[in-house]
């Protein structure tokens, strides 16, 4: 099983997204592969997303994760606690340092919907906090130094002990990310 986890505010229709479940349809079309559009709070994102991680032990697929920014960072939590390999991209390492600035109402793009965040929201994101990586073998991160919402050298630091690949410029998007896509699919060992 793969798992894309889309970042905060963002959904399946990202366009790194789309361009995922566009190649593995392609590229690996018998993988089982599962997008989801995450609900708006951090405990019930995480609950959706273990919903699918528990249906793939159950069913003894392996378990992989590409994460997004937020999504990132719950991918680090999960291939922590349940195993399996994670790909990385631009991930937000501490983001309950960085919920204050997005208090009150927000708007996502992708789905029309309006929502709140909350202080407790800011409590359940810092418990899936994985401070310190002990399988740094099950990660993949791609950095862009352009990143103007996170920044990269935060993730270099975490990260560091892990497969890393840090390119110059780009932006929090990612830039070029279609391009990285195989190497993502080796690193995975998706069948």
């Amino acid at each position: 099983m793969l798992l894309y986890i889309h970042g905060f505010n963002s959904s399946p229709f990202s366009d790194k997204a789309v361009m995922t479940a566009q190649y593995m349809a392609q590229h690996h079309p018998s993988l089982v592969f599962h997008q989801p559009q995450l609900p708006n709070t951090p405990k019930a994102a995480m609950s959706l997303l273990l919903e699918y991680v528990m249906a793939a032990r159950q069913a003894n697929e392996p378990l992989t994760y590409i994460g997004s920014s937020l999504g990132g960072y719950f991918a680090s939590y999960l291939a922590e606690h349940y195993g399996g390999r994670a790909v990385l991209v631009n991930p937000a390492v501490r983001p309950f340092e960085l919920f204050d600035e997005f208090m009150g109402p927000q708007f996502n793009p992708y789905t029309g919907e309006h929502y709140q965040v909350l202080p407790e929201h800011k409590l359940e994101v810092a418990e899936f906090n994985t401070a310190v990586i002990r399988n740094p073998d099950r990660f993949l991160v791609l950095l862009q130094t352009g990143d103007e919402v996170l920044d990269y050298r935060d993730a270099l630091n975490k990260y560091h002990h892990c497969q890393l690949r840090i390119e110059a410029g780009g932006d929090h998007s990612f830039v070029g990310y279609g391009q990285h896509l195989q190497t993502v699919s080796h690193f995975l060992h998706l069948p």
